[in-house]
């Protein structure tokens, strides 16, 4: 049985429906109780029996309302995914408190919760694999999503200590896994916070929700500790390794040049931090961003970056050469 939070579009939304192909039971979590029905219909006309519940994750008695629940109706809890997640796109300085705290409380507090709901179901049982769902923003996080990509980190860490706790623990079938996404079509850019006053779209390559829940289903299936999915994941976290101060300056005037659009924003808003987003379209897996379409898009993209990194890498070598010879 698997319950997933943010079950209710995007990432969440697909990940839910991969799971139901796969014959799947489901809890599924959010705050939209509305957009939840639609999802649990969807899976039930897969085959897949399936459950909403609205649930804030900020809210520790209700997660762990949720595990129980999922527990007393299908018996056992093997798979959570904790991928309920807000952002806010602003300079650091204009970014109000409440609305990084917001954030944080989200998307940290949100999964730490999720953990602490799930684990003990997990323990007693013996078995079981938590998923938390971060970011590949982790490796070379762009400019103005300071708070979402603190959170994305701590997300990563979180994940990183628990499997060292379950490791001292001896208890090797309990699995602890984090998926780290590239850029996904999904509601969450139409959704944002936004304080910038300039469009916001997602950043290229951008991959369809499908492909990321299809690497969510793979690791509950065959736990893997770190999961990088989709286009952009695996160059980004290789360009920062080898190369962290120019990845830095080539992700900032990238976001500058084709995160952010030339159009001004109407106005400053809070997106769904505190409510969830009535629009229909906030309910569905992809944000209309061309996810599917641009494969070779991506791919000579791609091409480019690798070529454009290897080359810059390669300049760079010669220089400290030339400067150990004089």
């Amino acid at each position: 049985m698997v319950v997933i939070t943010g079950a209710s579009s995007g990432i969440g939304k697909a990940t839910a429906l991969a799971f139901a192909r796969e014959g799947a039971s489901l809890m599924l979590a959010a705050r939209r109780k509305s957009a939840l029905d639609d999802t649990v219909g969807a899976c039930e006309e897969l085959g897949a029996s399936a459950t909403a519940v609205e649930v804030d994750v900020t809210d520790a008695d209700a997660v762990d309302g949720l595990a129980d629940a999922a527990v007393r109706r299908f018996g056992s809890l093997d798979v959570w995914v904790n991928n309920a997640g807000v952002t806010i796109f602003s300079p650091f300085l204009q970014m109000p408190p409440e609305d990084l705290r917001r954030v944080l409380d989200v998307n940290v507090l949100g999964c730490v919760n999720g953990a602490r709901a799930a684990l003990p179901w997990m323990r007693e049982q013996g078995s079981g694999v938590l998923i938390n769902v971060a970011s590949a923003v982790v490796d070379a996080p762009p400019p103005y999503v300071s708070a979402y990509a603190m959170s994305k980190a701590a997300v990563r860490s979180l994940s990183a200590s628990l499997r060292g706790e379950l490791l001292l623990e001896d208890l090797p079938e309990v699995r602890v896994c984090t998926v780290l996404p590239g850029t996904v079509d999904t509601p969450l850019f139409g959704e944002a916070a936004n304080r910038t006053g300039r469009g916001v779209r997602p950043m290229p390559p951008v991959n369809a929700p499908q492909r990321i829940a299809r690497a969510i289903v793979r690791t509950a299936r065959s736990p893997r500790r770190e999961v990088r999915a989709g286009a952009g994941s695996h160059l980004v976290a290789m360009m920062s390794e080898r190369a962290p101060g120019l990845t830095e300056r080539l992700m900032a005037r990238k976001a500058d040049r084709q995160h952010f659009s030339r159009r001004r924003a109407a106005e400053d808003t809070e997106g769904n931090l505190y409510e969830p987003s009535e629009r229909a379209e906030d309910g569905k897996v992809t944000g209309g961003w061309g996810g599917r379409r641009h494969t070779v898009q991506r791919g000579v993209a791609m091409a480019a970056a690798v070529g454009i990194t290897g080359a810059l890498l390669l300049r760079r070598r010669r220089r400290r050469a030339e400067r150990r010879s004089r």
